[in-house]
């Protein structure tokens, strides 16, 4: 089966780095991409970023973009999302997630019924 694990968050300060990774295993699929999503308490799943198959696009929300970098290393098949500048707001669960074929495509790369499965998640605390 498809499995996904989230690991690398912790408590850093305003301004600190952090480097979050997705290993992924279990599919074989022709069309895929791995976003990843943070939840915050009491608010709504909020999509991030996405990388497609190969890492050959890359997509950002507005509010991470120029601070967040998402990459991959094919070979391990482990998915990373560095993130810089942080801020207490982007205090959150994070979770990677594979979105199978072009359900990112018709419903929206940050949409969350657009991915079919989901990691554990990795909590990232921000201190002000």
């Amino acid at each position: 089966d498809v499995q996904l694990q989230a690991s690398g968050g912790g408590l850093v300060q305003t301004g600190g780095s952090l480097r979050l990774s997705c290993a992924a295993s279990g599919f074989t699929f022709d069309d895929w991409g791995i976003g990843w999503f943070r939840q915050a308490p009491g608010k709504e799943r909020e999509g991030i970023t996405l990388i497609s198959k190969g890492g050959v696009e890359k997509y950002y929300a507005d509010s991470v973009k120029g601070r967040f970098t998402i990459s991959a290393d094919n070979a391990k098949n482990v998915y990373y999302l560095q993130m810089n500048n942080l801020k207490p707001e982007d205090t959150a669960v994070y979770y990677c997630a594979v979105s199978i074929g072009k359900a990112a495509q018709i419903l929206g790369i940050f949409a969350p019924d657009s991915y079919d499965f989901w990691g554990q998640g990795t909590q990232v605390t921000v201190s002000s």
